[in-house]
């Protein structure tokens, strides 16, 4: 199987648009305004030289690269090349895709040359949409996703069960797909810091950690073992979600509440599209200058605005007052289409 990730997605559709910006080092996020509260979508690679990652505040990217060129976000436009991206993966022969976001696919193959089917790939993605692409070649999901990581940019990577521990082993477990910083810490707090170490871990210990599901998880993340079928079932959102940064504090509990009612609105014309109802809220809140607190309640079912509403509301009355609030989001989770219950779908969180 094969994992295809566009190299520098976003910024390389920008230097599409604009050839001149070739070369330069180019950062998109937010308004393409640094003096606004807004954060890092992608970063060209001669930014990156500078520290720039997605999700860094604009305004911190900006004083890193004085003379980066900042553009806005433009969702409409990515979607269109992701489109023509992810159409092309699927006319492949024999290729079964999974899409995993706007830059990124698994495609399963059953070929004898992995590695050439790979190149082919690239070939055909770059004829189409004049876009770049890294291939990670495994004979799991897990493999195949960090190989596409010693590719980039431009390049095909193999990982199977010979070579996992000879180039993964010594590589902290930070490294490995699901394994962010805090998990990272708790691995070294029990003394497995590297890769070889979490393969070899003693099962009882994780799940003494991190419980019965989750210790064998990580341990088989170690491993690089899981998942060897690319799944194309059609994903199916689970729920829907916006927040908003606001450029200046709210500080009055009219204002929060009006924030609020907006955001639900728009969360509930998206719900309501797909003629589904509401079973679960979620209210994000971020106080200035940068702590998230995140507020939870299950409903029954229903798809009344004022239910949700109301609902809603007595998540606003556990805000801390007198607070200034810099962001807000607002979650609507769904239950699941009966025929989405009966088979396997792909889980993805909006927060």
């Amino acid at each position: 199987m094969l994992h295809v990730d566009l190299d520098q997605f976003i910024a390389a559709v920008e230097v599409l648009r604009h050839p001149e910006l070739a070369g330069k080092p180019v950062i998109v996020g937010g308004r393409g305004d640094p003096t606004e509260r807004a954060v890092v979508s992608t970063a060209s690679y001669e930014a990156r030289e500078f520290g720039v990652g997605s999700g860094m505040p604009l305004r911190i990217a900006a004083r890193k690269v004085p003379d980066a060129v900042i553009l806005p976000v433009d969702a409409e436009t990515y979607n269109a090349a992701s489109h023509e991206v992810m159409a092309t993966l699927k006319e492949q022969p024999g290729a079964v895709v999974q899409v995993l976001g706007w830059d990124e696919a698994f495609v399963g193959i059953a070929t004898d040359d992995p590695e050439s089917y790979a190149r082919t790939i690239q070939r055909a993605v770059l004829d189409r949409t004049q876009l770049h692409c890294s291939v990670g070649v495994g004979d799991t999901l897990v493999r195949a996703k960090v190989a596409t990581g010693f590719g980039k940019p431009r390049g095909v990577f193999r990982l199977t069960a010979d070579n996992w521990l000879e180039v993964m082993g010594a590589r902290p477990t930070i490294d490995l797909w699901g394994v962010g910083s805090k998990v990272s810490r708790r691995l070294a707090g029990l003394g497995i810091s590297t890769v070889a170490e979490l393969a070899a871990a003693e099962p009882a210990e994780l799940i003494t950690e991190y419980g019965p599901k989750m210790g064998p998880w990580y341990r088989q993340l170690g491993r690089g073992d899981g998942a060897r079928e690319v799944d194309d079932t059609p994903w199916v959102a689970r729920g829907h979600s916006r927040e908003t940064t606001y450029q200046q504090d709210l500080t009055s509990r009219a204002d929060v509440e009006a924030g609020v009612r907006e955001m639900v609105d728009r969360v509930l014309r998206d719900v309501h599209a797909e003629g589904r109802p509401v079973v679960g809220i979620t209210l994000k809140v971020r106080y200035a200058p940068f702590m998230t607190k995140i507020f939870t309640k299950k409903i029954p079912e229903t798809t009344d605005r004022e239910v949700v509403l109301a609902r809603t509301m007595e998540l606003v009355g556990r805000i801390e007052a007198d607070r200034p609030i810099r962001l807000l989001g607002f979650r609507a989770e769904m239950p699941m289409p009966l025929e989405s219950r009966q088979g396997h779908t792909p889980t993805r969180s909006g927060w």
